[in-house]
């Protein structure tokens, strides 16, 4: 049997050698990027408005290594990126990734980062040019910001919302929060037996939802497709009601979002249940679904009412009517938000 092959040291390549070690095989695929890595700076030629969204995830705060593949970090620290500008009813185009790296990763590590980066951008059609490295004194700390064009269309802001628009949100919430309250559970199991198996046997739409989300960029297509302009748009990151009440502050504008309207995959509700939690709490504050919360006006409600995979869950109201959930039983209960907060207590 051969033996296994000891880690590279990153010591061993140093900055620039590690740069270019992981970076040697990008090949560039967008017109707009003119030229990438290698140089003191990536240039790039947009044909409309440009949109830049920065992201930062640090170790032991936004993700966990004792259940997180490095691969699936790389991945989701991408996607996240690429939400936010397709929140903007843009198109990412170029990416930069900058990392603090301590001694306890060798250059096989961030190997499997970086080629969970690089399948990101190939499946969305982003070019990675540039970033940067350095050394940190504890954990992994990952800074991305992404470059996108809007082309002919015009950005989508929290603020446009009106009097009578459609709420609207893609895809299904919750699954991701519960993912996470799957991995921390086993964690915690496997603190207390290691030689434990986690059986996670029809979990793994929760599962993908925590460690490698998609972004919905087929919703901005399908937009362009139709002439679909929402009023407002956000991702939803940090809990549906956090981003609800985003929008209604920035538009000056109330609303009322329907408890029995949100969509919640049947796995979720099921696995919530058997935690103890409340499927719609799960929904409305558990985050990390980036699924897009848009607002439409009432004259698109044909176009979007019979589309699989987006549901219209409320409408906007007056600003003095408040933000309101409208609970099966018709009780109203004020939206409040208790998604993640990173200066929280």
């Amino acid at each position: 049997m051969p033996k296994k092959q000891k880690p590279k040291e990153i010591s061993e390549l140093g900055e620039f050698g590690l740069i270019e070690h992981l970076t040697k095989k990008i090949k560039l695929k967008n017109p707009s990027t003119i030229k990438g890595i290698g140089d003191d700076a990536a240039v790039v030629k947009h044909s409309g408005q440009t949109i830049i969204t920065t992201d930062m995830l640090v170790e032991n705060v936004h993700f966990n290594l004792m259940y997180t593949p490095l691969k699936h970090l790389g991945y989701k620290s991408a996607v996240v990126n690429f939400s936010d500008c397709y929140a903007m009813n843009a198109r990412p185009e170029q990416l930069t990734v900058s990392m603090a790296i301590s001694n306890k990763y060798c250059v096989e590590d961030l190997e499997d980062l970086y080629e969970g980066i690089l399948l990101a951008c190939k499946i969305y059609g982003v070019d990675l040019v540039g970033g940067d490295t350095t050394t940190s004194p504890g954990g992994l700390v990952l800074s991305l910001t992404v470059l996108g064009d809007l082309g002919k269309n015009q950005p989508v802001y929290r603020s446009g919302a009106k009097d009578n628009d459609l709420i609207c949100v893609s895809g299904d919430l919750g699954a991701a929060y519960i993912g996470l309250q799957l991995l921390e559970r086993e964690k915690e199991v496997f603190k207390v037996n290691p030689h434990s198996q986690p059986d996670f046997t029809g979990l793994d739409h929760l599962l993908e939802k925590q460690l490698k989300p998609e972004a919905r960029k087929d919703v901005i297509e399908f937009f362009a497709q139709t002439g679909i302009v929402p009023t407002s748009m956000i991702d939803v990151s940090d809990g549906l009601s956090s981003e609800v009440l985003h929008i209604c502050k920035n538009s000056g504008v109330g609303c009322s979002i329907y408890e029995e309207k949100i969509p919640v995959a049947d796995v979720t509700a099921r696995m919530a249940r058997e935690m103890n939690l409340d499927p719609t709490t799960c929904a409305l504050n558990g985050g990390e679904d980036y699924e897009l919360l848009f607002t439409l006006p009432q004259k698109d409600f044909d176009k979007i009412n019979d589309i699989d995979g987006i549901s219209i869950i409320g409408h906007i109201n007056p600003k003095e009517t408040g933000c309101m959930l409208v609970a099966r039983d018709g009780t109203l209960v004020p939206l409040v938000a208790q998604g993640w907060n990173h200066f929280g207590s």
